[in-house]
């Protein structure tokens, strides 16, 4: 069955929802056959495809590309282009135009945008022409360089700004909010601040369902390995004992044999 945002939205206190950034066609296929209800293409994939050292060289040529073929490889999942850094903080004609842009050319069901409050007006903007909304508050990547890499909310202060972050981008009617690197308690305030699912990532077990980065998920992310992480599979060796296995066989002309051959 095919999900839409509004899917997502209903799954707020039925079920807990397990996302998952994807980035190419056969992952996809293969999340989607799992029954993973909702894809992020990431702009995560500048750090764990393309090797930047954060997501801001990302562009959105690389999104739009990445999105497409994660697109053609799922049937049921809901897909979400994240919105790659500077395409839609300068103005909300400049958010309407390349969130446009990114469903026009890839076919995808919604955009990721990044804060809180002060972007309320750019996701109702957005909401109002047709165009889904995940949010992400917390942690903002996209932000690296004001924020750093460490965990947000901590503090009275900082509780209730975040609070009041997920409350203004849902009304302004985005239909999720990611809501990454924050205490677990006040992950579950959040999540029970608000009438839209927090997907958390690093934010606990009280929000309405998680995130992780393929690429953490299945070992394949080097010596990053972030507290919130659960490694599912170690793929990253496997692959490595995969090439050493095939580099030793071709060497010691065992591969190919016979049977590798045609007549």
């Amino acid at each position: 069955m095919r999900l839409t945002p509004r899917s997502i939205t209903a799954m707020k206190g039925r079920e807990k929802i397990a996302a998952l950034t994807a980035y190419d066609y056969r992952t996809a296929q293969l999340l989607d056959a799992a029954g993973i209800p909702l894809l992020l293409v990431g702009d995560s994939l500048g750090t764990t495809l393309l090797g930047y050292e954060n997501t801001l060289p990302v562009t959105l040529l690389d999104m739009l590309r990445h999105t497409a073929a994660v697109v053609r490889g799922v049937k049921n999942a809901v897909v979400v282009v994240d919105m790659p850094f500077m395409t839609y903080q300068a103005s909300i004609e400049q958010a309407l135009r390349n969130c446009g842009r990114a469903i026009q050319k890839t076919g995808c069901h919604a955009v990721k945008i990044e804060g809180g409050e002060f972007r309320a007006p750019t996701v109702a903007a957005l909401v109002q022409n047709g165009i889904p909304v995940l949010g992400h508050i917390g942690l903002t990547p996209q932000s690296v360089q004001t924020l750093g890499l460490r965990v947000q909310g901590r503090g009275t202060e900082a509780a209730r700004q975040l609070v009041a972050d997920a409350q203004a981008i849902a009304a302004a009617g985005a239909f999720a909010i990611v809501l990454e690197a924050v205490p677990s308690a006040l992950g579950a305030e959040v999540t029970a601040a608000v009438p839209v699912p927090v997907i958390g990532i690093g934010a606990g077990p009280g929000c309405d369902g998680q995130i992780l980065v393929i690429n953490d998920l299945l070992g394949l992310s080097g010596d990053f390995k972030p507290k919130f992480v659960k490694q599912y599979a170690n793929l990253g060796a496997q692959i490595s004992a995969a090439a050493s296995a095939y580099k030793s066989e071709v060497a010691g002309a065992v591969f190919p044999g016979p049977e590798h051959g045609y007549d």
